[in-house]
């Protein structure tokens, strides 16, 4: 199941997840370009956002307006349609309408593949960077072992190049996998100080001392955070 968590504030961009995309809202958007690789789900804390949803053709579960996370928000969705056990949660955020299937496809294997690891918390994915697009703290870094898994992330430049020349920096995809088990733990978990430090969630599941396995991908896609950001997205994408 591909749950999408669709809260209707934002503070930088009021209402983005409407924003109009060719006459289609950026939520219907993104489910429509995940929609072929398993059930969508729209989580939402808005009444408006179910209507358009269910006038689209996709289910939507109406969720508590107090969750501090996307994550807890999808945790609640999934619950509510009861799923379970080593049923498969994909978190994809609302503000991704251009992000390639294959993507999502990457982590969604990822995840089912280490169903059985108990160890293996959380599934996502990155990308290549260039040291100057690392030096961006919008783009989250990830720094991972010889295994694949994530040893930190974090807003600064990681690794830091100290003695040469680096450009192969990976840049962490805020798409997560999870089995339900692995998604009632998560947020079951407190939320740990370095997590509030990075304001980055996924920090809680590396503090509590498990793992997050990463694959690596090839994606143009990046979130909307602002009308600016919809605008040079649109700049790049054909609908």
């Amino acid at each position: 199941m591909i749950i999408i968590p669709a809260r209707i504030g934002s503070t930088r961009f009021p209402n983005k997840i409407l924003a109009d995309i060719d006459g289609i809202p950026m939520v219907i958007r993104t489910a429509k370009a995940v929609e072929d690789i398993d059930n969508v789900l729209i989580a939402t804390d808005s009444d408006e956002v179910i209507k358009i949803a269910e006038s689209f053709g996709y289910k939507a579960v109406l969720t508590s307006s107090g969750h501090q996370s996307g994550t807890d928000r999808i945790f609640e969705a999934a619950k509510k349609i009861g799923l379970k056990g080593e049923d498969v949660v994909i978190n994809v955020q609302a503000d991704e309408p251009f992000i390639e299937e294959q993507v999502v496809k990457a982590v969604y294997d990822l995840t089912k593949s280490n169903l059985k690891n108990e160890n293996i918390l959380m599934n996502s994915c990155y990308k290549l960077l260039s040291s100057s697009e690392a030096d961006d703290p919008n783009l989250v870094k990830v720094v991972t072992s010889q295994d694949g898994n994530a040893l930190y992330f974090s807003r600064s430049k990681i690794p830091y190049p100290r003695d040469h020349h680096f450009d192969e920096f990976k840049g962490h995809i805020g798409i997560y996998g999870f089995s339900m088990i692995g998604l009632e733990k998560f947020c079951a978990l407190p939320a740990a100080p370095i997590e509030h430090i990075e304001k980055l969630e996924q920090l809680r599941a590396l503090y509590n001392d498990y793992k997050i396995s990463m694959i690596e991908v090839e994606t143009k896609s990046f979130g909307i955070d602002t009308q600016e950001d919809l605008e040079k997205a649109l700049k790049f994408h054909i609908l």
